[in-house]
């Protein structure tokens, strides 16, 4: 009786260890393929996907299903963060107290338009915009972007003469240099866009550095005298000009007024002359008794002599 029980038991364990063994893979599979087919894009980011190595689609952020056990891959590219590219200069530890190893040679010096060189640090800041082609298109992607940044601020450079480069024609520059390098990157493919192009520091070398400064300070020292003059300038032109037509008013106005106390003087001899024609004597009798009253009856009183006396010495009083 023991031995067939045992040999019961020994039946039942061939008969249940295939069929667990089977449900066990079953539940790994379909562990696998909800954790392979399941993935989670952030809100800075999209998600590329290729079904057998071939691209499928492009999503946004979210949770998403894809086909499990490696039929289609997502790759998520982060489409919101600056990036950014150093040149002549490389940040050696960031934080609050950031470190830089300067001067790096290979990058920064450059043959200016007028065969002087010059040592010029930048940096580009872009953002991928389209993460297919960033993924796909371009194989080295990070040296693309450098070795084009580097070839068009070289052109640029080159065109210009090293005073322009450094001062008048900086901004200019960094502004071209934006335009060109996304025409660039939009011919190769690369989904990227620049947004920022900054220089850091454009200096001649270190061997001639005080010399150029000193020019530097005498041409912005002839700027500033410039500057003052025209303001000089300025203030004293429309001072002087309104000067002028005060000038010009009053004169105007004084002719006005010679004109019109003419005018005036002419009718009233005319006026007198007809009364003259008129009564003569009496006109003349009249004329010189008006005379006579405005002689007398003036402040200053006038002092008569007879032109018959002689000897006659003038003696006037002195008044304090």
């Amino acid at each position: 009786m023991a031995d067939e029980e045992v040999k019961k038991a020994k039946r039942v364990r061939r008969s249940v260890g295939p069929a667990l063994l089977f449900w066990l893979i079953v539940l790994a599979l379909a562990v696998v393929a909800g954790f392979s087919s399941v993935y989670v894009v952030d809100e800075t980011e999209n998600a590329v996907i290729t079904r057998f190595g071939k691209y499928q689609q492009t999503v946004g952020s979210g949770l998403h299903f894809k086909l499990p056990f490696g039929i289609d891959k997502n790759y998520n590219v982060d489409i919101k963060t600056l990036r950014a590219e150093q040149f002549g200069f490389k940040t050696v530890k960031a934080g609050r107290n950031n470190e830089y190893k300067n001067n790096i040679s290979e990058e920064s010096e450059m043959l200016t338009g007028d065969l002087n060189i010059v040592d010029v640090e930048w940096v580009i800041q872009y953002k991928v915009v389209d993460p297919k082609q960033w993924l796909f298109n371009v194989y080295e992607r990070e040296q693309t972007i450098r070795d084009i940044s580097r070839s068009v601020i070289n052109t640029l450079v080159g065109d210009r003469a090293i005073f322009d480069v450094i001062s008048a024609d900086r901004s200019t520059i960094q502004n071209l240099a934006q335009e060109q390098m996304n025409e660039n990157f939009k011919t190769l493919g690369l989904g990227i866009n620049v947004t920022t192009v900054q220089f850091q520091n454009v200096v001649p070398p270190v061997e001639v550095q005080a010399a150029f400064e000193d020019v530097n300070k005498a041409s912005q020292d002839m700027k500033r005298l410039i500057n003052e003059g025209k303001e000089e300038y300025n203030k004293e032109i429309p001072k002087a000009q309104g000067e002028a037509d005060r000038q010009i008013q009053v004169a105007e106005g004084y002719a006005a007024e010679r004109v019109n106390m003419a005018k005036g003087d002419v009718a009233r001899f005319n006026a007198v002359y007809e009364e003259y024609k008129r009564a003569p004597k009496a006109t003349k009798e009249r004329i010189y008794l008006e005379t006579m009253a405005e002689i007398f009856g003036s402040e200053t009183k006038p002092e008569l002599i007879d032109s018959e006396l002689e000897n006659l010495v003038p003696v006037k009083n002195l008044k304090n």
